[in-house]
């Protein structure tokens, strides 16, 4: 038995390959570092969804899908303010079209979008900005986000970080899409369930508690003080360590070189490469056993905040790059025909023996 599933193999997959001890990341035949500099977002679901589906999942169709999604969402903007932000997006996708096709999977991608913008604008106080058909996802995206257009720097900046995390093997929230798909439900609801386990904290989607950790640190004089009291207490270092990988998370460095082209993460991201190697040094010496290395939360959680996005909202943009691998993936598991269903051992009690 193998609890964690670890060393189990349940699919073959032709979309995503993490190769943990040597650090990479191959996307349907393409190094995630290539994918990230040279695809859009529109691109990637192209790539991804390559096979699955009768046609492709083009700008203007996705355009298209932005505003017939707002306009099904419209009467119940009240009711999404008032949730949680992943709460709210999961409600959203709930009104969405459950179906296999490609029209579905478009519909899905749109939705996600749509309501994350929305849900921002709302907690802020402000009407939600209805879509722009017209214009790329990542930076239509960015704008009902934030209520203004983007600059192209920023725009390109939010097509790469979700191009970056658009895929990445079977990790939980995948692995959930996968089993609820082979059952033959719909799309919808197979994105449902892996947003459902997105939103766990042990998942990753969340990159928020490493600002809150950077300002708790404050300035590079207090981090060795921080860093080793924060260790006494057992507490995690967020944006290190991961799961798969034994070495650095290849996506960490797409997305430092990403922020890096930000004006408005100067500051931030100054501390945070000063941050970054003290933290790494000590996590070294404390813990010799264990490869700890930055992971792609750390330059996540500075590449959103510098594009001005609220930290509520973080695991909804995840979400925002991750629906395009989760419906590959689910459609990749209908194909086999095979529901999951694995095994497990009975522990318990046995009935007693008849004298």
């Amino acid at each position: 038995m193998d609890a964690g599933l670890e060393k189990i193999v349940v699919a073959e997959t032709v979309l995503s390959d993490v190769q943990g001890a040597e650090g990479r990341l191959i996307i349907r035949g393409l190094e995630v570092e290539a994918l990230a500099r040279d695809f859009s977002f529109e691109q990637t679901a192209q790539h991804l969804w390559t096979g699955f589906f009768d046609g492709e999942p083009t700008q203007a169709a996705l355009g298209k899908a932005r505003v017939a999604a707002f306009e099904r969402l419209k009467p119940d903007f009240a009711r999404l303010a008032k949730l949680p932000e992943v709460e709210g997006l999961r409600a959203a996708l709930a009104l969405a079209p459950d179906g296999h096709d490609l029209a579905s999977a478009v519909d899905l991608a749109a939705t996600t979008a749509v309501a994350s913008g929305a849900i921002a604008l709302l907690k802020a106080g402000a009407a939600p900005l209805a879509p722009d058909a017209s214009a790329g996802h990542g930076a239509d995206l960015l704008r009902m986000i934030r209520g203004e257009t983007p600059s192209p720097e920023e725009a390109r900046a939010l097509d790469a970080y979700l191009v970056t995390v658009s895929d990445h093997g079977l990790n939980a929230s995948t692995f959930v899409a996968r089993c609820v798909a082979s059952t033959r439900a719909g799309l919808g609801s197979a994105v449902i369930a892996a947003l459902s386990a997105l939103k766990g904290p042990l998942h990753g989607g969340a990159p928020g508690p490493v600002l809150d950790m950077l300002d708790g640190i404050g300035t590079a004089e207090k981090a060795e003080g921080w860093i080793r009291n924060a260790l006494d207490r057992g507490e995690r270092l967020m944006g290190f360590g991961h799961r798969v990988y034994r070495t650095r998370d290849p996506r960490a460095d797409v997305l430092k070189r990403v922020v890096e082209t930000l004006p408005a993460s100067s500051g931030r991201l100054a501390l945070a490469q000063q941050l970054e190697g003290r933290i790494l040094q000590r996590l070294a010496a404390e813990k010799p056993d264990r490869k700890l290395d930055t992971n792609v939360e750390y330059y996540t959680a500075i590449l959103l905040e510098a594009l001005g996005a609220p930290r509520g909202l973080f695991t909804c943009l995840f979400a925002c790059g991750r629906v395009t691998g989760w419906i590959a993936h689910a459609r990749e598991q209908l194909s086999t025909n095979r529901l999951v269903r694995p095994a497990s051992t009975y522990v318990g009690p046995r009935p007693r023996l008849a004298a």
